[in-house]
């Protein structure tokens, strides 16, 4: 599903408009992300939690020509996904 297809659904369940559907949709994903930035964990309940987690640098082998190098220490998002939505899943 993309973005469009889920303003429309979004729509579609509650009854407005398209604009106001991705009016919302943008409003809610853009505190998910100020807050993931800011170093907070995201959690929603019945469904999972967002959190930024540490990486850090690590020797590794270039596969095209076998030569050791490292990479740098990054941040990774992580999602796990709540039990409403597990069991949602696996029927």
């Amino acid at each position: 599903m993309k973005k469009n297809e889920l303003i429309a659904a979004i729509a579609a369940k509650e009854g407005c408009s398209k604009k106001e559907a991705d009016k919302a949709l943008n409003l809610v994903l853009d505190a998910i992300q100020d807050a993931l930035v800011a170093g907070e964990k995201v959690s929603i309940t019945g469904f999972g939690t967002f959190e930024v987690r540490e990486r850090p640098a690590r020797q590794c082998k270039n596969p095209a020509t076998g030569e050791m190098m490292t990479t740098e220490a990054c941040k990774a998002l992580a999602f796990k996904a709540g039990k409403t939505l597990k069991d949602a899943i696996n029927g």
